[in-house]
């Protein structure tokens, strides 16, 4: 192996070494898919990773200013729409990206709200409902659009499911988003001075607030679970080990008095994800509580 082969080897197993550095959970579920979707999906969250970095600490910690951490995201933002048009770039984790997003199909149109949301954190410190909806979408709904792209790769679906594991896809990424934001809650207010949820305030977080936001998780889970059984193989148990994985841990922010859950930080333990991915593994999709009202004249 030489030459751009050789490179492009050593970008996607760079991108592969940034996931398994930083998430023990993502390792899990991505031994899961098909070797020729894995590869695909390591380096879109390869990427996300590194822009989060830019804006989540490390960039602070070696001593960059606001302003120049905005300059380092843009930058990198630039590079990665270069790399998306040439095919290549000198930033290894970039360039895994590329060859992926070339290989798969989609470009700027997710790229763009991506990075708009990462430069949100450099500024925004409360969202409103709309900045809210924007932030998930870019930090969130298109990382999940992007990883179907790869899942949907070399299949062929009719337009009306397309547009339904679309839907599954954007709710499964917001779902994720919205738990980290809620088992985050306390640590992103104290050490980076945000409030994403609108309208929450730490200092008064109570048990109802608690429960309407999980209740909004769980319909973002039931919608995103209902499409899985329709995703190709070479990806779907993957996504029920992930789907099934943040489903137990909103049962467990869903369990943690409202008072406890802004001191703790709540996980899952290991003997249960290990629990959960043989039952992803046996093609089980977690169930979720449905929380909307019954239909008028329902039996009770």
């Amino acid at each position: 192996m030489t030459g751009l082969s050789l490179y492009d080897a050593t970008a996607d197993g760079t991108a592969s070494g940034v996931i398994r550095r930083y998430s023990t959970s993502f390792g899990l579920a991505s031994r899961l898919l098909g070797p020729a979707v894995r590869q695909h999906v390591e380096n879109v969250y390869a990427l996300v990773r590194v822009a989060d970095e830019v804006v989540d600490g490390p960039a602070t910690e070696a001593g960059l200013t606001a302003d120049e951490s905005r300059r380092c995201l843009d930058e990198l933002e630039a590079d990665t729409e270069r790399a998306m048009a040439q095919g290549f770039s000198a930033n290894l984790v970039v360039h895994a990206f590329a060859r992926t997003a070339r290989a798969t199909g989609f470009g700027s149109e997710l790229t763009r709200p991506f990075f708009e949301s990462m430069r949100a954190d450099l500024s925004a410190s409360e969202h409103d409902q709309e900045s809210f909806d924007r932030y998930v979408h870019g930090s969130a709904e298109v990382v999940g659009l992007m990883c179907l792209r790869a899942f949907l790769t070399g299949h062929s679906y009719p337009e009306s499911t397309r547009a339904l594991l679309d839907e599954g896809a954007t709710r499964l990424g917001a779902a994720f988003q919205k738990v980290n934001f809620l088992r985050d809650l306390a640590a992103d207010f104290e050490h980076l001075g945000r409030s994403y949820f609108p309208g929450v305030d730490v200092t008064t977080f109570d048990e109802a607030t608690k429960l309407r936001l999980v209740a909004d998780i769980d319909d973002d889970l039931r919608v995103s679970g209902e499409v899985i059984p329709v995703l190709p193989a070479s990806s779907r148990r993957a996504v029920a080990l992930a789907h099934g994985l943040f489903a137990e841990l909103n049962r467990r922010l869903e369990a943690t008095p409202a008072s406890s859950l802004i001191r703790a930080r709540v996980r899952v333990p290991d003997p249960v994800k290990v629990r959960i991915a043989l039952q992803a593994t046996a093609g089980r999709v977690a169930s979720v509580p449905d929380h909307r009202p019954p239909p008028p004249g329902a039996s009770l």
